[in-house]
């Protein structure tokens, strides 16, 4: 993979876009391959049940859940591990003031189309793409956000692409939380890339939670676009998966507006936790985006790295568009 090397960061090493091999099945292929033959046909009667017919029924967000957790059931993704900052194991039932709920932001790490469904099967959030020259966000349905994570990178929104800002969102769908996959594209989840100014858009006090997911084994995500074939298998054919969710504490925006926000750099992070993250602030856009800004995204992204026990890189989604051009003249060699 030296011909890849300047896809990984200079820092760090980390190379956040190749795709993890899979581990050789060996002697337990026979099971393998019964497994995966046994499985699809289930996933895609569950997938079209849900997505066709089931979630245009007036059956509740519990119904809907339920459907989510069949989905992710056929291929065993039920072992998770859910931890929440500052919560003991055990007493998370009487702590759900510290989970995302209405009129809050979801700040998730994005490594596998599992990262949705799983969103939508506990939270219930409205689903949205980021880009990373614009403050605006799309609103995706499930669907669409499974199918963003085997989408190729894009530094633009498309044509044609309506964009909306995270106040009106939060405005119109006030009991449901609002996902943000801030770093704008999927990787292997071996490092946080530099989030959106999406994120700095949100409404004053908003809360925002960020949120890790991460995977056993890592083969099922989705760095590469288009990898459905390879996905499936790595998904369907193991026995079972295992989920480790983490979740921060929550951060809150500045309690001024926007134009507020612009005019001043007091009022979110004092001077201590500012410098304290002031080595990681080059690795954010940070085009067009002040102080109080600057120190959200920072902290955003020091928290899901810190969840996710990785750090941050300083590649985005304009070195993973090339990287996806080199690796697929690499493959067609």
């Amino acid at each position: 993979m030296e011909k890849f090397s300047q896809f990984r960061d200079r820092g760090s090493g980390i190379a956040p876009f190749f795709p993890v091999p899979p581990q050789p099945s060996g002697y337990m292929l026979p099971l393998h391959v019964f497994l995966f033959c046994f499985r699809l046909p289930l996933l895609i009667f569950v997938c079209l049940s849900y997505f066709l017919v089931l979630q245009f029924l007036p059956i509740g967000s519990l119904g809907k859940k339920a459907s989510l957790w069949c989905i992710l059931g056929v291929p065993s993704l039920w072992w998770i591990d859910l931890q929440v900052d500052g919560v003991k194991r055990g007493h998370l039932a009487s702590q759900r003031s510290r989970l995302p709920a209405g009129k809050s932001i979801i700040a998730s790490s994005f490594t596998s189309p599992i990262d949705a469904v799983y969103l939508a099967a506990i939270f219930d959030p409205i689903f949205t793409a980021s880009y990373p020259d614009t403050r605006k966000v799309e609103q995706l349905s499930l669907l669409g956000a499974i199918l963003r994570s085997f989408a190729a990178p894009e530094n633009t929104p498309p044509a044609g692409t309506r964009l909306v800002d995270l106040s009106q969102l939060l405005e119109k769908y006030p009991s449901r939380p609002i996902a943000v996959f801030a770093e704008c594209t999927t990787t292997n989840g071996r490092g946080i890339l530099p989030l959106s100014r999406s994120l700095a858009s949100a409404p004053p006090r908003t809360n925002i939670y960020p949120i890790s997911l991460r995977y056993t084994e890592p083969d099922v995500t989705t760095p590469v676009p288009g990898c459905y074939t390879s996905f499936l298998w790595n998904l369907l054919s193991k026995p079972t998966h295992f989920i480790r969710v983490r979740v921060a504490e929550y951060v809150s925006t500045s309690s001024k507006s926007p134009s507020e926000a612009h005019s001043t750099s007091n009022g979110f992070f004092d001077d201590d936790e500012d410098n304290s993250s002031s080595a990681s602030l080059l690795q954010t856009t940070t085009t067009d985006l002040n102080k109080e800004e600057k120190a959200l995204l920072d902290h955003v992204g020091e928290s899901l790295a810190r969840l996710g026990r990785v750090k941050r890189v300083g590649l985005g989604v304009k070195e993973k568009a090339d990287f996806v051009r080199a690796w697929t003249r690499h493959r067609r060699r």
